[in-house]
């Protein structure tokens, strides 16, 4: 079968995502390769891979960057598609990137690809979410992160190109989960900043805090979207101070085991 199938390779990294993986990877199940990089999930997310790759390996995520890295070296084809448990290739965006990888005289090494990102099911729409495209396709070799602990750098050579097709993001199932993940991902970039010994002062966090709010709900009319645009703004807006909070906390006290 797999002489049938396109001469791609998808990286997707899991942690604990059984609710997610078998749309995610139905999604792309015409790729020929489908690495599954897993950070020692312990629900059903390893079983549920079994059924659609052979491709699967354990590490624990330590930094970001350093573990998508990682995940790309995996690669056995020439172009590489970056995805999360939680995304989706649309049909229209599958259509595209079958093109592309089996088009010899392609002389672009990457593609950035519009995220349609959801919360619940409602899909933002404004506040600089949409179409907030990034580089998810890539010839191996051409692309990697730099190793930072959250929002890692995208470093390339900038000879991409754009697709028109979306990939889906189901970024959060609910308020309380977008919560819970700003809670993380704030304390991740506290750490990020102690370790590559950036300085920040509250002053500098609070503009930030303001001016995010702003940009996001006003400049980006994150306000079309309703309550959910002036919650977005919120929590972007958060997210600036809290990160500093937990910063300034561990400056005094260290980084937490």
């Amino acid at each position: 079968m797999d002489n049938q199938k396109i001469p791609l390779s998808v990286m997707v990294m899991t942690k604990n995502e059984e609710k997610n993986l078998v749309d995610c990877l139905e999604s792309v199940s015409w790729a020929k390769d489908i690495i599954v990089l897993d950070d020692c999930s312990t629900d059903q997310t390893k079983e549920i891979a079994q059924r659609y790759t052979s491709h699967i390996v354990e590490r624990k995520l330590d930094i970001e960057g350093r573990h998508r890295n990682y995940g790309y070296s995996l690669a056995k084809e020439n172009w590489i598609l970056s995805l999360d448990a939680d995304e989706r290739v649309t049909p229209e965006l599958a259509e595209e990137i079958k093109k592309i990888v089996t088009d010899n005289s392609v002389s672009l090494t990457g593609f950035s690809i519009p995220i349609r990102n959801y919360l619940g099911t409602y899909w933002i729409q404004h506040g600089g979410w949409y179409p907030a495209s990034k580089l998810r396709l890539f010839k191996k070799g051409t692309f990697r992160y730099q190793e930072d602990e959250v929002h890692p750098l995208a470093i390339g050579d900038d000879n991409w190109g754009y697709c028109k097709g979306d990939i889906l993001h189901y970024s959060y199932k609910n308020i309380e989960d977008f919560v819970h993940k700003l809670n993380n991902l704030s304390s991740r970039e506290a750490i990020k900043w102690i370790r590559t010994e950036r300085t920040m002062t509250l002053g500098h966090a609070l503009w930030r805090t303001i001016d995010r709010f702003f940009r996001t709900y006003f400049i980006k009319k994150g306000y079309k979207d309703g309550l959910i645009g002036f919650m977005v703004a919120i929590f972007a807006s958060l997210y600036q101070i809290l990160s500093y909070a937990k910063y300034w906390e561990m400056k005094k006290n260290g980084i937490p085991e």
